[in-house]
């Protein structure tokens, strides 16, 4: 699997997990439980998680629908 996104936005990863179910790719948000942990501060962001086949699809995906591409 490969990190599509790191991000403290909680509207962001459940935008782009909806996003990909709708288009069969499964995404898994990693680091929830200890965002959790940690008292939601935001000291550390989670990440969203794609299969490496369906990595460049899941960029375009977001960029088609204004979120900007981020680096690997």
């Amino acid at each position: 699997m490969k990190e599509l996104l790191r991000t403290n936005d909680p509207v962001l990863l459940s935008f782009a997990t909806a996003l990909f179910k709708g288009e069969r790719i499964e995404a898994v948000v990693l680091d929830g439980y200890t965002s959790v942990l940690e008292g939601s501060i935001g000291a550390i962001p989670r990440r969203l998680m794609v299969r490496d086949e369906d990595y460049d699809r899941a960029q375009r995906l977001l960029a088609e629908h204004g979120e900007p591409p981020r680096g690997e």
